[in-house]
């Protein structure tokens, strides 16, 4: 069967619509038994054998052609290929196309053994290339197919994630801390502070009952003092005394203050987002601690009792701007950390408000 080009789409007679619309999911059908194709369809009827030229030309030459005349068109084959070898029916996310309409994606996916017709989406997919950037706010609900240099593919599932928490933990009402350098010491912390709260670190380890010190981080530091259950002195440089609040302070505004300013001066505008997400994970009944050691801002923990029956934290926690643009390879290495820890990727997008998005690989 031959098929001929007209406007950027191809056309095919005869049986089409029962031998390739029908029953294998191709196309859109016309009057008749007729069928339009778009290009990448037509490649993959042609790289098959099933359809014998389009306009005379064979597999090659259309293949060619079609990179010349559509944006992506080689990295979108791969992926179209892939998923139909993965025993799915597919088309292009356009509103001319069987299936949802859909600008943002370059091919919606049925279940298998489903077809347009049926009116169940399985995946909504967004083609890139390793060296692409995408747009982090316009992820979520989508499959990312990632075609690497080698013409590999890797589909990342992105989605909004729950995160349920049950901690419940209130902290003493007056705490009165230190601010040194980019930490606050608590001197007389009482032990439920660590313990239950799982608020920052002892000064002397883990291995003592009754801790005389706890070294909270600034953004620890500053969520407590939001909350105005912790009071600050400050350590000058080259000054071991400390320098008491004076009697022309306005109390809590003024230690927030101190403490913004110290986090802005360590970390820039980062900091007030890295806080924010902090509170309001906290708010949620979520513990989150340092994710330092895993590349990210947080870990968090759903449900702390007690520090020395500690279960493992589920999720790592990345804060970034809402307008952040995602290198594909930073992608691939956070969520290939995470799943290394067993652990859940999320990124708190950070705007007026808090989105979160999850990202993990997935095999379609």
């Amino acid at each position: 069967m031959d098929g001929h080009l007209e406007n950027g789409v191809v056309r095919l007679g005869g049986n089409a619509r029962q031998q390739f619309h029908d029953s294998r999911g191709y196309g859109r059908p016309l009057s008749g038994n007729e069928i339009e194709l778009s290009r990448v369809e037509a490649a993959h009827l042609l790289f098959r054998g099933d359809l014998d030229s389009v306009d005379g030309l064979d597999f090659r030459d259309f293949f060619v052609a079609s990179t010349r005349a559509r944006d992506r068109f080689g990295l979108r084959f791969l992926v179209y290929a892939d998923l139909r070898e993965r025993g799915f029916y597919l088309s292009p996310a356009d509103n001319e196309w069987p299936g949802p309409a859909d600008p943002d994606a370059d091919f919606v996916v049925y279940p298998r053994g489903k077809t347009a017709d049926d009116g169940v989406v399985e995946h909504r997919v967004r083609v890139v290339g390793e060296r692409e950037s995408v747009a982090a706010e316009a992820l979520a609900g989508y499959v990312l197919a990632v075609v690497d240099e080698e013409s590999e593919l890797t589909y990342l599932d992105a989605t909004t994630p729950d995160l349920p928490g049950g901690t419940d933990y209130d902290p003493p009402a007056s705490l009165d801390g230190l601010l040194v350098d980019d930490r606050v010491l608590v001197w007389d912390a009482p032990a439920d502070l660590y313990e239950h709260g799982f608020y920052g670190q002892p000064l002397a380890g883990r291995e003592t009952d009754e801790p005389a010190a706890i070294q909270l981080s600034l953004v620890e530091a500053a969520s407590l003092v939001a909350d105005e259950v912790l009071r600050l002195s400050v350590a000058e440089s080259g000054d071991t005394s400390e320098k008491p609040r004076d009697d022309t302070s306005e109390g809590p505004q003024d230690d927030y203050a101190a403490i913004l300013a110290r986090g802005r001066a360590v970390e820039g505008e980062r900091f007030d987002r890295r806080l924010r997400v902090y509170r309001r994970l906290r708010g949620d009944g979520l513990v989150p601690k340092t994710g330092y050691k895993f590349g990210a801002d947080f870990r968090t923990y759903a449900e702390v009792e007690s520090v020395s029956n500690l279960s493992h934290s589920e999720h790592l926690v990345r804060v970034l701007p809402a307008s952040h643009r995602f290198d594909p390879r930073e992608l691939a290495l956070d969520v290939r950390l995470a799943g290394g820890v067993r652990k859940q990727m999320v990124f708190a997008l950070v705007d007026d408000g808090i989105e979160w998005l999850s990202v993990g690989r997935v095999t379609p």
